[in-house]
């Protein structure tokens, strides 16, 4: 049992499943974004955003999924909240599809990624997956108490200076 904690609060197994589901979400964001107007065609089967909205959808998606993925992969605060709110939307429209019976394309990764209806089911349960790995994202911040970095503030920068600068010093 100790050995199972070990595991679970080990910097490494954190920075394996960040940067796993991050890479996951650059690789579903790039795909879309080289054929946007195929996800748009998948995104307009699913009747759920008005004709006029499918192209900047279907750039504006996939761009947040590439964006959130990498500041994932780099561990940037607010990346990891914007996954699972973006997770949460994928398998309330995947539920959607399941239940009006849509014989279509989850449009997860690319357009041509499933073509049977019962890959918005494997989809649903990978999006689940997905959303567990980003609870124990969470669970393993608070754990261990640690934090993701914020870009935007002066003392992640001045923090990291100050560490090099004592780093150098010892080892001078």
């Amino acid at each position: 049992m100790q050995s199972l904690k070990n595991i679970l609060v080990s910097l490494w197994t954190y920075r394996l499943v960040r940067v796993s589901l991050g890479t996951i979400f650059v690789w579903a964001g790039l795909a879309k974004l080289l054929d946007v107007e195929s996800f748009a065609n998948i995104i307009s089967t699913y009747e759920l955003v008005p004709e006029n909205l499918l192209i900047p959808v279907a750039f504006g998606l996939p761009a947040v999924e590439l964006a959130a993925g990498l500041c994932l992969i780099f561990d940037v605060r607010g990346s990891l909240t914007t996954i699972l709110a973006l997770l949460v939307m994928f398998a309330f429209v995947l539920w959607f599809g399941i239940l009006k019976d849509l014989d279509i394309d989850c449009g997860c990764f690319s357009a041509d990624e499933l073509a049977e209806h019962s890959s918005l089911r494997l989809a649903l349960y990978r999006d689940l997956g997905m959303f567990a790995a980003g609870l124990y994202l969470f669970w393993w911040r608070w754990a261990t108490r640690s934090s993701p970095r914020d870009i935007f503030s002066l003392k992640a920068f001045v923090k990291r200076d100050s560490s090099l600068r004592r780093l150098r010093q010892t080892a001078s």
